[in-house]
């Protein structure tokens, strides 16, 4: 067996895995990149890239179909269009753009044999410090008949050339929603079961203003409502509520995602691991110091943009050897349904059950933003939570959210003051305007409301010439 040994072993070429490696390798340090599924991982090929694209594609549709016209494709061109933007990003991901950077990429899954050695393609690969980046994978709930029936997640829907029929959705967090809210503009029937609250992990008021608008666009979100059983009918997927069964024609399971573990062998390398992924500290370590964990692995969040900041962090601390130290209160999340749904920091409930009655929150709605009223995009509005003249959080929802949150993840990541934005200038109109508004709002009572001031500007304007 061929033996390897380098500076830098990537587990996982994934957006957080071809970030370490790339930025190793640029910077001299020698790479082995290990991949046994596709190059570009979930994001370009099942996620982010797809999804997007399909979502896309809809509101286009949305669009024409809201102006009385006939929507101008079909299900087949959409997919068609998902795989030429894939095709189109694919390069910058590819096994040959990574070798011509210097890196040695084994297309095998790799498989710890010892806490120092990985075993890959027929080789033993040692390396002065290993980063998992396996990502994750659909979780598939235990659902009694599941197995026995066709189901689409994540990583198959997007292939659909048809129109489904009636899209049943098991699952009304963000995955589930943007999709349902896709297929049905794109022409399908769609219910979304959802057992807990849909979008439960975002602000309510914020979460109530998306359901109200998949609802008004013909969702039927059920919230509260478990699937007890799953079977088939002829061509028709049964699924078995408390006292209710609903049929659809296809059935998509998105109840969320688990790190992906299993081959890794983890107890050879003496890697501490949860259900939510391998236990690191606040530089990404495991409880194996050689072996780092960055995106959906690391247990701390999955997003592709998290994964890309883990894997900036340990290149500056695996190659550099410079210090750091993990933050997450300024990592941003978004829900791509229309209106979108944005956070960053802290939400409004979890503010106050941290810091109590020391927390101001200021709510601004889209309806008085100037840009927002001439384009038609008044539902919505920006909640901003303040403590000791700093943002601790911010939810967006409404049009462009995921680019306005963009500033505040800035602000929140820097520890800027609000006085600092409100000094700011914005261009007239833009829904940024929302922001500056947001931080002027909370200066508002401070200087017009307040006793004081009115008496100083009354002995400086007595004095003035």
């Amino acid at each position: 067996m061929k033996r390897i040994r380098t500076d830098i072993c990537v587990i996982g070429a994934g957006s957080g895995g071809l970030t370490v490696a790339a930025g190793a390798a640029q910077l001299g340090a020698s790479v082995v990149l290990v991949e046994g599924a596709e190059m570009g991982g979930d994001c370009l090929n099942h996620g982010c890239v797809p999804s997007k694209t399909l979502i896309a594609a809809a509101r286009r549709a949305h669009v024409l179909a809201e102006a009385g016209a006939v929507p101008g494709q079909n299900m087949a061109e959409v997919a068609d269009r998902i795989q030429a933007v894939i095709a189109a990003i694919a390069p910058m991901d590819s096994q040959e753009r990574f070798e011509g950077l210097g890196v040695i990429v084994i297309r095998d899954w790799g498989r710890f044999v010892s806490k120092t050695e990985l075993e890959a393609g027929g080789c033993v690969i040692t390396a002065r410090r290993f980063v998992v980046a396996t990502g994750s994978s659909p979780v598939v709930p235990p659902i009694p008949g599941l197995a026995e029936v066709p189901f689409l997640t994540n990583e198959t829907v997007f292939a659909l050339r048809e129109t489904p029929r009636h899209l049943l959705v098991i699952g009304g967090g963000p995955i589930g929603l943007e999709l349902a809210q896709a297929h049905r503009r794109l022409g399908a029937e769609v219910t979304v079961i959802e057992a807990g609250k849909a979008l439960g992990r975002e602000d309510p008021e914020a979460a109530a203003v998306v359901l109200e608008k998949l609802r008004t666009e013909g969702v039927d979100v059920r919230e509260g409502a478990a699937a007890q059983r799953v079977s088939r009918e002829g061509d028709d997927i049964l699924l078995h509520l408390e006292g209710e069964t609903l049929r659809g024609s296809h059935l998509l399971v998105a109840v969320g995602r688990a790190p992906n573990l299993e081959r890794l062998n983890l107890k050879a390398a003496g890697v501490a691991h949860e259900r939510t992924g391998i236990t690191t500290d606040s530089r990404l370590r495991s409880s194996n110091r050689r072996i780092l964990a960055v995106g959906d692995v690391a247990g701390r969040g999955q997003f592709t943009h998290l994964a890309n900041h883990h894997a900036g962090l340990v290149v500056r601390r695996a190659v550099l050897g410079l210090p750091v130290r993990l933050r997450d209160d300024h990592v941003p999340r978004v829900t791509y349904t229309n209106p979108e749904l944005a956070q960053v920091g802290l939400t409004e409930a979890e503010a106050r059950k941290a810091h109590g009655a020391s927390v101001t929150v200021l709510r601004l709605p889209y309806a008085d933003n100037d840009r927002a009223r001439a384009e038609g995009q008044e539902t919505g509005f920006l909640k901003l939570v303040v403590r000791r003249g700093r943002p601790i959080g911010v939810t967006i929802v409404g049009a462009q959210a995921g680019e306005l949150i963009a500033l505040w993840s800035f602000m929140i990541s820097s520890r800027a003051r609000l006085s600092a934005l409100s000094g700011t200038v914005l261009p007239y109109p833009t829904l940024s305007e929302l922001s500056k508004r947001a931080a002027g709002a909370y200066f508002s009572p401070k200087l017009f409301d307040n006793g004081l001031v009115r008496r100083i500007v009354g002995i400086v304007q007595r004095l003035l010439p």
